[in-house]
């Protein structure tokens, strides 16, 4: 595709998560053009069509998919839908992104992973936090040795949503759709980031309870310990049921410096680029503080879309130039893996490995 020539995107779900997009795609409007809004209710697709100006709306999916003027999609479907819709795309020649998690299922996953490689087309799998610059100094930190050997992490998720959350949709909290509750659809976004940096798991033991909601067949609170390839140890905790809702945050402990990120913004960072000096149990945590006023978030930071902005961003260069996506369907299927690997663990009673 020739890099002077904008991306033409089709947006299936016109549901919360595909306003985000649209607003994104209008937001990048100098690469992109927002071409069609999909959803099986016609209103609500035309109403978010007019609202950022996009082509046109439908309820037919098949023939969006043969249209020659539009390059990408994006799914913003339930969860178990995705392999479907995905797979499809891909067959009708087009580009695919897709709202995490890849889906619902490994066996699912792989199918779009290998339609993937049989259509030559590029997919990303939206994981926006790892475009955050606190993300992306905390890899940095990482992958210079700056923190040393990590040797634990805790990634936690205490959210809160009401009842009237699951209530919403039919598909919402069941198995078949949501592919699970607190871990796959929450903490889903640290567990990202915990598997980033820490690298490939090894074992997974776990326990996971609905204590907060009603007529749900998932979870609401999740916790897990993991083993990883190099040795580390990580927790996982994630729940819908920490009323009235706290941060999301990822604490990634190393033999040479530590880091926290909470709410997306890096809050506390050391690190040595060489040598740690000994240090006894009562140096004063907050005078050992690295973070900068340039790590600090703007208001526009923290603006619901901005990381997704910064995602589509990257998908686009890719699909122009040929380039990788930062994040895939490989990386996606990883953190799939942990999540169903909590799964199997709680059900059993016994550690698994991904």
């Amino acid at each position: 595709m020739s890099s002077r020539r904008k991306v033409r995107f089709a947006v299936i779900g016109a549901g919360m998560i595909g306003d985000v997009h649209a607003q994104a795609l209008t937001e990048l409007s100098d690469t992109a053009e927002l071409t069609v809004i999909a959803d099986i209710d016609g209103s609500k697709a035309a109403a978010m069509a007019e609202k950022y100006g996009a082509g046109g709306s439908t309820t037919d999916v098949d023939a969006l998919l043969r249209r020659p003027d539009i390059d990408a999609v994006i799914i913003c479907r339930p969860t178990g839908q995705h392999a479907d819709l995905a797979v499809a795309a891909l067959n009708a020649g087009k580009h695919v992104v897709i709202e995490k998690p890849i889906e619902v299922s490994l066996a699912a996953a792989d199918r779009i992973i290998a339609a993937e490689r049989s259509s030559g087309k590029t997919v990303a799998v939206m994981s926006q936090h790892r475009f955050d610059k606190s993300t992306v100094k905390v890899l940095d930190a990482v992958r210079a040795g700056r923190l040393g050997n990590i040797t634990s992490a805790i990634a936690s998720h205490a959210w809160w949503r009401g009842q009237s959350y699951y209530d919403s949709a039919t598909w919402r909290g069941t198995w078949a759709m949501d592919g699970g509750g607190a871990a796959m659809n929450q903490t889903v976004h640290t567990i990202d980031l915990m598997v980033t940096i820490l690298g490939l798991p090894v074992e997974v033991f776990a326990y996971t309870a609905c204590l907060a909601h009603e007529h749900i067949e998932v979870e609401d609170t999740a916790v897990a310990v993991v083993k990883f390839e190099s040795g580390a140890l990580g927790i996982i905790h994630g729940t819908t049921a920490a009323y009235p809702g706290l941060d999301a945050s990822l604490r990634i402990f190393g033999s040479k410096g530590s880091a926290v990120i909470s709410d997306d913004e890096l809050v506390f960072l050391h690190q040595n680029a060489g040598a740690a000096p000994e240090i006894t149990m009562s140096a004063v945590q907050a005078g050992l503080n690295q973070v900068t006023t340039e790590d600090r978030f703007a208001p526009e930071d923290r603006r619901l879309g901005t990381a997704h902005r910064a995602q589509l961003a990257d998908f686009i260069q890719a699909v122009t130039t040929g380039g990788p996506v930062r994040v895939g369907t490989t990386e996606a299927r990883a953190a799939l893996s942990v999540i169903l690997a909590m799964y199997r663990s709680a059900a059993s009673g016994q550690p698994v490995r991904p």
